[in-house]
């Protein structure tokens, strides 16, 4: 029953995002629009901010969806802007807050994660410290966030497929390469 009701306390958000402003939407209209009492809300979560940290969490696992292997980590990348573009509201009400980094810290876990499976599964066999994987995913991670924030930024006008596609072919190699040189050096 707690994530029936999580799942309705976050789908009320989503709908109330739809019409006004993040800033503008107070505990007491989530409850109301979802039908149950503040202290239901206030049961499950600190605050709107623990709930929006909530929605993304549980959310972006379904949208990477298991693609976190060399062969599918662009199919991931864009189950990710899509999950964006079908939560339009939800994400540019987050993105233009004043807590932003929510949306942002999304973002950086989602990638991290995304880009240790993929390390992970090319380091296979090779002598690689744990360090030097995680400063790999972190480097590529940045790059990953930035694109995905321009392109929120910039009105998510460009088609996701094409930003996928040019970084495929920009990174291709690159954490195979990257690795051997770590493991050279030790």
């Amino acid at each position: 029953m707690t994530q029936v009701t999580k799942r309705a306390l976050a789908a009320s958000l989503k709908k109330l995002l739809s019409q006004k402003t993040l800033d503008k939407i107070t505990v007491i209209d989530i409850a109301e629009d979802c039908e149950v009492n503040r202290q239901t809300f206030y049961y499950h979560f600190k605050d709107i901010y623990d709930l929006i940290d909530w929605i993304y969490t549980q959310e972006a696992a379904r949208a990477l969806d298991g693609n976190k292997t060399y062969e599918t980590w662009q199919q991931g990348l864009s189950h990710l802007f899509e999950y964006i573009r079908a939560n339009r509201n939800f994400v540019l009400n987050t993105y233009h807050s004043v807590n932003r980094e929510h949306l942002e810290r999304y973002l950086h876990q989602e990638a991290h994660a995304l880009l240790m499976g993929v390390i992970e599964e090319q380091a296979a066999g090779k002598n690689v410290r744990d360090a030097d994987k995680d400063f790999i995913a972190h480097f590529y991670k940045f790059a990953f966030v930035g694109l995905i924030l321009d392109w929120i930024k910039s009105g998510m006008r460009e088609d996701p497929t094409g930003i996928v596609a040019r970084l495929s072919v920009l990174i291709q190699g690159d954490f195979a390469a990257a690795l051997e040189r770590f493991e050279a050096g030790h």
